[in-house]
């Protein structure tokens, strides 16, 4: 069962939160990470909306609670608690 790890969250500059974010895709890597969205608001482009699919529910988990993406959040410039969430397919 595929699982979407849903990321919301608000980011005081987009184009830093975005250098971090890339340089993150090893560590999405490592957890299985098979595809990722980066949306922003139309009226807002620091308010940020990302979706990770992973090939199971274990993994998204692992990927959310892992410090390295903690670490990089801080490092990004993340605003207040982001919202997570992971989805299944049906």
């Amino acid at each position: 069962m595929s699982a979407t790890l849903v990321v919301r969250h608000t980011v005081n500059d987009y184009a830093a939160w975005r250098v971090v974010y890339d340089e993150l895709e090893p560590l999405r890597q490592q957890h299985g990470c098979t595809g990722k969205i980066v949306l922003v608001a139309p009226d807002n482009g620091n308010d940020v909306f990302i979706t990770h699919d992973f090939p199971s529910v274990e993994a998204a988990d692992s990927f959310a609670h892992d410090p390295g993406l903690r670490e990089g959040m801080e490092r990004a410039g993340v605003a207040g608690a982001p919202r997570i969430e992971i989805f299944t397919s049906v």
